[in-house]
């Protein structure tokens, strides 16, 4: 039977445990942890993300900040931005929501972070740990596929994992998580991108197949065997007239089709979406609790 495995039902058991933790704080005196967001311009997706991320800090008992500036914002006052909130004590996380305008340095602006304040798991240091295996700050969106794992109890030892994509926001660090030597690690890990000539035949092979290329519905039926778990980590707007927005969000994986072959699939939206803001939250607790003397 084909489990359907769903953010709403995984982010509320995370969110519900945050807010405990969170009222227990603020009972015991302490102030409640506090996250800014910097969103550059107005992109229309962006706008949905940082609104949803400001929602779930209230939903939980956080408090949050929001700093807007304008596209044409110098690089410099986004980073001076950046850098008055490295030093405000009262601020635990800090993150600039991504695209930013071509004009601004997104290295410059991932490394202004400071690392104790790096809950997006993007600065080279938080990187590096990840890698060697010590506490770090997880990227958002792998570290919330990962609670998802463990929500729904997927079994992941001894299987072999096939990540297409090889970006440093999802496919690395996802590769990384799935091999390392933990629980809902100690996968055997395939990374495949645009470069990858047989790349149906490695998906075949696969127990675990994360979809992160950003390309709607690209994995077909006939790329997925029997029994595989599928997450589907692609969130793409595609025009449809018919559509109430005048849009419809499509996943990277054609779902219809797929998930009968599955035993357990991420839906497009209400997956992997929902856990990335799960993941900050908990990185955003994490980084709290880091800063407190």
């Amino acid at each position: 039977m084909m489990v359907l495995l769903d953010g709403k039902k995984a982010s509320a058991a995370v969110k519900e445990a945050l807010q405990v933790q969170t009222q227990a704080l603020t009972a015991a005196g302490k102030r409640a942890p506090h996250l800014a967001a910097i969103l550059v311009g107005n992109n229309g997706a962006s706008e949905t993300y940082v609104a949803s991320k400001v929602k779930n800090c209230e939903e939980v008992g956080f408090r949050s900040t929001l700093i807007r500036l304008e596209s044409d914002v110098a690089e410099s006052v986004l980073l001076e931005a950046i850098e008055k909130l490295n030093q405000d004590p009262e601020v635990d996380g800090i993150l600039v929501q991504l695209p930013i305008p071509k004009h601004i340095s997104e290295q410059k602006v991932i490394e202004a972070i400071h690392p104790a304040k790096d809950v997006d798991g993007f600065h080279p240091s938080s990187v590096g740990k990840l890698v060697q295996g010590l506490p770090t700050f997880i990227p958002a969106t792998p570290y919330g596929i990962m609670l998802m794992l463990e929500h729904f109890d997927i079994e992941t030892r001894g299987k072999h994992a096939v990540v297409i994509g090889r970006s440093n926001i999802v496919g690395r660090p996802m590769s990384i998580l799935l091999s390392s030597n933990q629980k809902r690690g100690n996968c055997t890990v395939t990374i495949c991108h645009s470069h990858t000539p047989n790349l149906k035949e490695i998906c075949l092979q696969g127990d675990i197949i994360v979809a992160a290329l950003g390309r709607p519905e690209f994995v077909k039926a006939d790329m997925v065997k029997v029994g595989a778990v599928v997450i589907d980590v692609g969130i793409t707007r595609v025009d449809d007239a018919t559509a109430k927005k005048g849009f419809r969000i499509k996943g990277d994986v054609a779902f219809s089709e797929v998930a009968p072959k599955t035993s357990a699939i991420t839906p497009v939206p209400g997956g992997v979406g929902l856990m990335t803001i799960a993941g900050l939250l908990k990185n955003t607790l994490q980084a709290y609790l880091q800063n407190q003397p």
